[in-house]
């Protein structure tokens, strides 16, 4: 196993490497000079000439990129061109709460997704199916911002039941404000989990060795979540990676709309306030989560069936 994140680990690297590369080029074709962004449409060219002496966009672009992917690599992002403060710092200070995010919309789809697929797959073609799958229909069809804005103006403006904004202080009451994003992007993943795992139970119930459970007497429940449910994980749990990649990308709007702190809504922010620093520390974190769900989906993959690790 062991060989296996090693070699997963190298071949990151020049993942990383193109992520920056391309982080670095889009973030100087995006159209304005944030020079003149903060200090507006009538400062005169003096000043913005020491202002982009003051920013480091003053000398070459090989001499940008290379700082770039020096201060990428120590984890140093410089400071933010708005405010002064240090991006590091503020990473430090907003990734918690789209760990956060993450972590309990995964949980929430993942409990919700594979018993409802279990269900629809042990009463195929019955009206259990069919509410199922109307269920992951509907879950494709809403995106996680409409849905999260029709949650927050139903219970958060309307009931008052849920917290506006904010992303709260100590365990319980982050809870609370959590919750509402949280439903909001653990429907789309359940509805696609869900499904996913229906396709594949249904597949592996037809196989020999389910048949010749059952036909040693082997109780129904048993023969589903011991021999056939284990089995179907391996589609299941790619599914999965691939449903917490699409949190950490419907997360930027998601913290958006709830006005949660979050590396998407630091994000924004750099976005329009042309903040070199920030954007490319945001992004990187991103693909950086990207690498990292990848690496724990290939070690999943082992524990689940031991033989992926002999053949890979």
């Amino acid at each position: 196993m062991w060989r296996l994140v090693a070699s997963r680990v190298l071949d990151a690297i020049p993942t990383m490497f193109l992520v920056l590369t391309l982080v670095f080029v889009a973030m100087r074709l995006l159209p304005g000079d944030p020079a003149v962004t903060l200090l507006g449409d009538h400062a005169t060219p003096a000043q913005i000439e020491a202002m982009r002496a003051r920013l480091g966009l003053d000398v070459p672009l090989w001499q940008q990129y290379l700082r770039f992917l020096w201060n990428a690599l120590t984890f140093d992002f410089g400071k933010s061109f708005v405010n002064s403060q240090s991006v590091a710092a503020m990473v430090g200070l907003n990734l918690p709460y789209t760990i956060e995010l993450t972590i309990v919309s995964t949980l929430l789809g993942t409990i919700a997704a594979i018993p409802l697929g279990v269900v629809a797959a042990t009463h195929r073609g019955k009206t259990t199916d069919y509410v199922t799958r109307l269920f992951s229909l509907a879950g494709f069809a809403i995106p996680d911002f409409y849905l999260g804005a029709l949650l927050l103006i139903t219970f958060s403006l309307n009931l008052g039941w849920f917290p506006i904004n904010g992303g709260g202080q100590g365990f319980a009451d982050r809870m609370y404000h959590v919750f509402l994003p949280a439903i909001a992007l653990a429907f789309i993943k359940a509805a696609f989990v869900s499904r996913l795992t229906r396709s594949s139970l249904l597949e592996v119930l037809n196989k020999d060795f389910v048949r010749t459970a059952r036909a040693k007497g082997g109780r129904e429940p048993r023969v589903i979540y011991r021999h056939a449910l284990r089995n179907a994980l391996l589609p299941v749990v790619t599914g999965l990676g691939l449903s917490i990649l699409s949190t950490l990308s419907g997360s930027v709007a998601i913290e958006f709309i709830f006005g949660r702190p979050g590396i998407g809504s630091m994000l924004i922010t750099g976005i329009e306030t042309r903040d070199y620093p920030v954007i490319q520390a945001g992004i990187v974190v991103f693909a950086m989560f990207v690498v990292v769900v990848n690496l724990v989906m290939d070690v999943l993959y082992v524990f689940i069936d031991p033989r992926v690790g002999a053949v890979r």
